[in-house]
Formats: structure tokens, C-alpha cells, sequence
């Protein structure tokens, strides 16, 4: 890392306690709208005319994919420091990653505030079997690149899910399939809902753990983020010699486990699952 500080104390705390933490104006809107623009001619849709917006929601890859470490090192360095150091990451020139592009998504629907009652919560991590050590999904990062105000299909998260999916992934050391989270009680033991709300530039680092899903868009304006998954060379442990040596991520399970250490061991094979 080029700082051994990229958070403050009080931010790695929050991370700690919500599962998340926001980090704002890593990127220039001008470095934003280019991407965006790029976005809009890949669709072939007119930004200036809804009616051209055929899907409600959109997947795919930028045509052009900097490194996220130099579009936005303030959130590398912090990235760094979340997963222990950059030496604990599988893929350092990680681009920025898959666009996710809410234009509509629920407009005509009645409002659903962030809580249970929302559809599609999960963890993400399609294409593995997830143990409570898992390197797969070592971290979320959500770059923000168009403003987002309430009820404008920002991320929902669930604050207090980080404990809940670690105790349910303590209790089957067998490792669970995507398809065996029991997602709708899992989010039900949850009381601390919020969206993802902000600016461009803004950029959300969440725990591999924490429990979210899309929210429905009603601002009438398309929500603008990617999504990237920074994995781990090595599963997480939670024995270390020095308890300094804990990453944030590994220390906000342990928290969540009410434990100061924690010998894991899977009782099944780590499995790859295809997705297509």
C-alpha cells in the first residue's frame, strides 16, 4: 500500500460494526462521464430519451476497463488495508469492474423500503461453494458513478448481517452451495436496513458477508455503478500468532462470532461451480 493509513481508525471501526464503509470523491466526474458515455453507446441508447431504455436492468463490462488502482488509488490503498495487505490479493490490476446500470428497475412497482420484505437478497459469489473461510469473495467494492438519492435504485444493505451469515457459515463447516443460503431467514434476524446512497466518485467497500440486494428506482434517472469482487490468494484465518495480523474483514468475524480467535477447519473439498 502507499499508506499504511488509506482509513482512519474511526472508518475501519464502522467497517468493523456495519459491514461497510463509504468512501468519498475517489474519482472526478469527468473521469465518471467518459465511462458512463461509453456505456450509453456499447446499449445504443439515447440518454436523453427514457423511452429508449429497453431494459430495466443492465450487466456488462465496460468496452474500456482501467486498473482500479489508477482510476482510484485512495480506494486501492484502502482495499489493501481491508484484506491485510496487497500481497493477500489474487488480482491487484482488478479493473472497475462489471457495470450494473439500474434504469427502471420497479418504477411501476408500490415502494418496498429496505428491509426483509425486499426480494433478492444475498451474498454475492455464484461460482463457489462458501465455507466461513472463503477467498473467493474477499470483498465488495461498489464504485458509485452517477449520484444516487433515496428510492434511486441504490443498494440495499443489511448492516447487521456480517454476525449472522458468519454464525450460519460457523455451523456448516461442510461449506454452502449458492443455492443452500436460506436467505429469507437469515434476513429476517436483521433489523439495520439502508441504501446505498451518494455522489459520483463515492465508493462502497462491503464485506464479503454483508447481506444486500437491488432496490427499485423511482427517481426517473438511471443508477450508474459497477461491482468488483477482490479475492484472496489464501483462505481468511482466524488463528493467527499475532492478533495484529488479522485483517479488517477476518476481524469483523470474529467480532461477529463474539471470539478473539477461532481454529476453522472445512470437513469438505472447496468446490469451483459453473455458471453457465
Amino acid at each position: 500500500m502507499s499508506s499504511q493509513f488509506a482509513l482512519t481508525k474511526e472508518q475501519v471501526n464502522h467497517f468493523l460494526a456495519h459491514g461497510h464503509v463509504v468512501l468519498h470523491n475517489c474519482f472526478s466526474r469527468e473521469a465518471a462521464e467518459e465511462l458512463v458515455c461509453d456505456a450509453y453507446q456499447q446499449l445504443g441508447y439515447d440518454r436523453h430519451n427514457p423511452a429508449t431504455w429497453e431494459k430495466p436492468l443492465v450487466f456488462m463490462y465496460p468496452s474500456v476497463q482501467p486498473p482500479l488502482r489508477e482510476f482510484a488509488p485512495k480506494v486501492w490503498d484502502a482495499i489493501c488495508q481491508l484484506i491485510g495487505s496487497e500481497e493477500r490479493c489474487t488480482n491487484p490490476t482488478r479493473s472497475v469492474g462489471q457495470w450494473v446500470i439500474n434504469f427502471w428497475r420497479g418504477r411501476d412497482e408500490e415502494w418496498v423500503p429496505p428491509s426483509p420484505q425486499v426480494e433478492g437478497w444475498h451474498v454475492d459469489g455464484n461460482f463457489f461453494r462458501h465455507f466461513l473461510d472463503s477467498s473467493e469473495q474477499g470483498l465488495l467494492v461498489v464504485p458509485l458513478f452517477s449520484d444516487v438519492a433515496e428510492r434511486g435504485g441504490g443498494t440495499v444493505l443489511a448492516a447487521d448481517s456480517v454476525p449472522i451469515v458468519a454464525r450460519f457459515l460457523l455451523e456448516h463447516p461442510e461449506g454452502v452451495r449458492p443455492d443452500e443460503f436460506d436467505f429469507a431467514n437469515l434476513v429476517s434476524q436483521c433489523r439495520d436496513f439502508r441504501e446505498l446512497t451518494g455522489s459520483v466518485g463515492d465508493v462502497a467497500l462491503i464485506h464479503p458477508f454483508l447481506l444486500h440486494s437491488f432496490s427499485q428506482n423511482h427517481s426517473g434517472k438511471p443508477r450508474f455503478i459497477t461491482n468488483l469482487c477482490i479475492s484472496l490468494k489464501e483462505p481468511m484465518e482466524f488463528n493467527r500468532a499475532d492478533p495484529l495480523c488479522f485483517s479488517p474483514v477476518e476481524q469483523a468475524i470474529l467480532q461477529g462470532l463474539g471470539v478473539s480467535s477461532l481454529s476453522f477447519h472445512p470437513s469438505a473439498p472447496r468446490e469451483r461451480i459453473p455458471t453457465s
